[in-house]
């Protein structure tokens, strides 16, 4: 098969000819149709993210058709469509998997990062951490449901029941937890990179009530604000324009350093939390939820062999909704 290998930090990826990996016990062999590109990826190629797995194929917003099974998988069948997540598989034991917290568990394995993802024409996942993807979405728009709108769901949930969210880094994440906040009845204020007018339209075109500059404030306090950008530096900026007794939710697995702050912009009760990862409960209330709105995803299409090109613009920040490959 056909893949795109990561070697080593500061080179581009590899195109390699593999052999197609052989699926054991719990393990689907997946065909892939689609790969989203997801800034997780750039992290890891960056060297941001320390300690991949060797010779490492990226990937982890995968949709896909079963071609082969291994001995012990149940619930898959060759030719069912899946969908496989950044979480790869988790051990099963450890004090977090046995109290519903599957996304702290000890000894995980990523899609992606520590286990081989979607950047081919084939990949390997564990058939217990996959998902059938609603008939409704194309390959394409499903693949950004896998991260960008897992690891938003669950950042949206941990933002609570407030009806003013600010959403900070306005990419693949922020478009699709937008249309579901507006269908749910919240006014969604929208932060982008200063004078980026276009990207701010692009929000209000999916219900932003208003957007601007992440160097701002919005015109009123809100209930609670999402940082998808890796940007350190809008945490203090988000818990300016963040009411009393109001949430903070830093919504990536990565970020720049949060500057020193005064104590003042945290006072009155307001609260600042990381998310760390998802649950396969996270991807089946999310796909309900992306089936009901319905969310469209807004998508730019690459070859396989032009995952490079595919990272490169979304490191420029010139995507619009979310970069995927298509073998």
């Amino acid at each position: 098969m056909k893949a795109m290998v990561f070697e080593s930090v500061g080179q581009p990826l590899k195109q390699t000819e593999c052999r197609t990996p052989e699926p054991l016990e719990n393990d689907v062999l997946i065909k892939v149709l689609a790969c989203g590109v997801c800034r997780t990826d750039l992290h890891i190629v960056d060297g941001e993210l320390s300690s991949p797995k060797p010779r490492l194929i990226p990937g982890h917003e995968i949709i896909g058709t079963v071609a082969g099974a291994g001995p012990d998988v149940q619930g898959f069948k060759p030719g069912d469509r899946v969908g496989v997540p950044w979480l790869g598989r988790t051990c099963g034991v450890c004090r977090y998997c046995s109290s519903a917290r599957e996304n702290l568990c000890d000894n995980p394995l990523f899609t992606g990062y520590t286990r081989d993802g979607g950047y081919a024409e084939y990949t390997l996942a564990d058939s217990r951490f996959c998902f059938p993807i609603p008939a409704q979405f194309s390959d394409s728009e499903a693949a950004p449901l896998m991260c960008a709108g897992l690891i938003g769901y669950r950042s949206y949930r941990m933002a609570g029941e407030g009806i003013r969210l600010g959403i900070y880094g306005f990419g693949a994440a922020a478009h699709i937890i937008t249309q579901i906040a507006v269908d749910e009845g919240r006014k969604v204020y929208a932060f982008t990179k200063p004078g980026d007018t276009s990207t701010q339209e692009f929000a209000k075109r999916l219900g932003a009530v208003w957007a601007g500059g992440s160097d701002g404030l919005p015109p009123v306090r809100l209930d609670a604000a999402i940082i998808f950008a890796p940007v350190g530096s809008l945490v203090p900026q988000a818990l300016k324009a963040t009411d009393k007794g109001g949430v903070v939710v830093c919504g990536g697995i990565h970020m720049s350093a949060i500057p020193a702050f005064p104590y003042c912009l945290l006072w009155e009760e307001r609260v600042i939390r990381s998310v760390a990862n998802l649950t396969r409960e996270d991807g089946r209330m999310l796909l309900e939820a992306a089936a009901k709105v319905p969310v469209r995803t807004s998508v730019q299409l690459f070859p396989l062999d032009r995952a490079n090109q595919a990272l490169d613009q979304l490191r420029s920040g010139n995507v619009e909704g979310a970069a995927v490959l298509v073998p």
